[in-house]
């Protein structure tokens, strides 16, 4: 048997303070990776919805609408978030809010908007996009945000006779974000629900 000429290699001589650094690295990746786990409030229903930003950012959170500052004027009464939905609309990677709002009323059907909030930085939410305007005198039915589209149904009227308590128009519509613009498709319905 020939022997090495080479010295013997530290790492080959195995003593307690070895298993002692080995243990305490093992123990270090096994903390680590409990650290990395998913946080399990953040999917719980009354938890703000959140989305993970470009380039494994950290999550970033939807736009409050209660923050915002909306256009309407409501006298003293103020106004009433009625509706809303967080998603990521634009394809940016961070969530904005589509906020239903009108004002608060004691009675009736006031009018609604449909306003796009965006965030950044720690500023307030601001308004980036009107999709319904309250002068339009139309409230809200169904709505959601899916998969960056916003779908709604919007209820009018056919004439100023009608009461404002009663829309007899309705019209469901989409809006998509198409080269910087929300869109707008629409299909006609009469008051029953079925398509025209």
């Amino acid at each position: 048997m020939q022997t090495s000429a080479l010295p013997d290699l530290a790492h080959t001589d195995t003593t307690t303070m070895h298993w002692l650094a080995t243990a305490a690295a093992m123990a270090a990746v096994v903390a680590a990776a409990g650290l990395l786990q998913p946080d399990a409030s953040a999917s719980a229903s009354t938890a703000p919805h959140r989305t993970t930003a470009q380039h494994g950012a950290a999550p970033v959170a939807a736009p409050d609408p209660a923050r915002a500052a909306f256009p309407l004027e409501c006298g003293g009464a103020g106004h009433t978030v009625a509706k809303e939905a967080p998603g990521d609309l634009d394809g940016d990677g961070r969530p904005e809010t589509v906020a239903v709002v009108h004002c608060a009323a004691g009675s009736g059907t006031p009018p609604s908007g449909v306003y796009v909030l965006t965030q950044g930085g720690g500023a307030a939410p601001r308004i980036v996009a009107t999709l319904v305007d309250p002068v339009q005198k139309m409230s809200v039915g169904d709505f959601a945000v899916r998969d960056g589209v916003v779908s709604a149904t919007l209820l009018g009227y056919s004439s100023a006779s009608v009461p404002s308590c009663c829309p007899d128009e309705q019209e469901k519509v989409t809006w998509e974000w198409q080269n910087g613009a929300f869109v707008r498709s629409s299909q006609s319905q009469d008051p029953a629900g079925a398509g025209v």
